[in-house]
């Protein structure tokens, strides 16, 4: 029989909680009326769930948390308050509470809230996975592809060529560039990052070039661009794909000649930096289209680097998932574990946001996830929930759907198409189009 002590000194909610608990769904119910009566019946027998009001008498439902604890470290505290606060709610945390439900609650809130606590408690199939020897660097993969971008790598950073790294958004574009740039005899010279698409045309200009005082409206001091601030470094053009048409030319000549001439400046000055490029756009294609000047592109590609999408090496999902897992107990202090069946849905997923998504879905779950415990129910949770981007309100599911949408299209309808493109099985695939009610 499933044992529950109830510690409640209103007499109406714990009569309310023994008739629904235990005479409809079958719960073996203690209570107690104040903490002193709650501290003698934790003395005397061992319960898997107590569920306490916080607000009792000279002492608190945290005193019962305690003692709930003490006397058996597996046991689920649910607190509950009419009167909640951030500090209780963060205290209750702090010290191991299972759940905290504010007052009034529906009745069917809490039995799903006593009810996770009992699956928490029974022995799981589900077994905890680990590996040993993790990398220092979150560039981990030994998938084929990621061994040809180590390789290029290698090649690259000790030459002072040209570099275009392509590839999706959140494969890790900048990371390559810094490696780059590190094992290069740069190193110990400055690496200055350039957000090409967040900069407006008419400001790239200062940005990388620099201005005088007083050569533009609102320039009331010297600026230094980009290019002399990084001299004898490496600057990093990120999105090189955004730069407008007309700049385009200014940029071709400065990697001709490696002179600058800031805004309102009479004078030309010549500086010595290597350049980094990255896009996550196909710039053969815009070259086709005539969106993107032929004769930059073959300056910026003379070392191509393409970064491959995580959708396509997910045999390093457990690698780089274990690597955010250890990252985030260092960060927040929270000692998650990933289990098998938790594993399995992150290697089904399609991943539209490639690797800083699975970063930022581990930091949540290792947050978040009930007990620590990152199976597949937390994925799945997490996955409907957490917005694929810092705007709007698409979620990671939707962000799938729709490109799980796009691909079935592209294909014709063909599955087994549609299944290889995604980088998924094909029942996989099955599976995720029932639960978007596609047949």
């Amino acid at each position: 029989m499933r044992r529950i002590l109830i510690v409640e000194d209103d007499p109406s909610v714990r009569e309310t909680l023994i008739t629904f608990l235990q005479d409809c769904e079958g719960y073996n119910v203690d209570t107690a009326a104040s903490t002193s009566e709650a501290f003698k019946k934790l003395a005397a027998e061992s319960y898997p769930i107590v569920i306490s009001d916080v607000y009792l008498d000279e002492r608190t439902g945290l005193d019962i948390l305690k003692a709930a604890k003490s006397a058996n470290p597996d046991c689920s505290v649910i607190l509950m308050s009419g009167r909640g606060s951030m500090e209780t709610v963060m205290e209750a945390t702090r010290r191991g509470a299972f759940d905290y439900v504010a007052k009034p609650f529906e009745l069917d809130q809490m039995l799903e809230v006593v009810k996770r606590a009992e699956a928490a408690a029974l022995p799981s199939d589900d077994r905890e996975t680990d590996i040993d020897d993790l990398p220092e660097t979150e560039m981990i993969g030994s998938s084929p592809a990621m061994i040809e971008v180590y390789k290029r790598i290698s090649k690259a950073a000790p030459s002072e060529a040209t570099v275009l790294i392509q590839g999706e958004t959140g494969t890790g574009k900048e990371m390559v560039a810094r490696m780059i740039h590190n094992n290069s005899n740069r190193t110990q010279q400055p690496f200055v990052p350039v957000d090409c698409a967040s900069i407006t045309a008419s400001l790239l200009e200062s940005e990388l070039f620099g201005a005088l005082r007083g050569s533009y409206t609102g320039a009331d001091r010297d600026r230094v661009g980009a290019f002399e601030a990084a001299n004898n470094g490496t600057v990093f053009l990120d999105e090189v794909g955004e730069i407008d048409h007309g700049f385009q030319l200014r940029l071709l000549r400065f990697l001709q000649e490696k002179e600058i001439r800031p805004i309102g400046s009479p004078r030309a000055k010549r500086v010595d930096v290597r350049v980094i490029a990255a896009t996550n756009r196909d710039l053969a294609k815009l070259v086709e289209q005539s969106k993107f000047r032929e004769d930059l592109f073959f300056r910026l590609n003379v070392v191509p680097i393409h970064l491959p999408p995580l959708r396509e090496r997910r045999g390093d999902i457990p690698l780089l998932a274990h690597f955010f897992i250890k990252r985030s107990a260092e960060r927040y202090g929270r000692d998650a574990k990933l289990t098998e069946s938790g594993l399995r849905a992150l290697r089904e997923y399609t991943w539209p946001g490639n690797v800083r998504q699975l970063q930022h879905m581990i930091e949540r779950l290792s947050i978040l996830a009930p007990q620590h415990r990152i199976d597949e129910e937390a994925v799945l949770d997490a996955i409907q929930s957490m917005s694929s981007k810092e705007a709007g309100g698409e979620t990671l599911a939707d962000t799938e759907a729709e490109q799980i949408r796009k691909v079935l299209a592209a294909t014709g309808g063909n599955k087994s198409r549609a299944a290889k493109l995604l980088g998924i099985e094909r029942k996989t695939l099955y599976r995720k189009l029932e639960r978007m009610g596609i047949t």
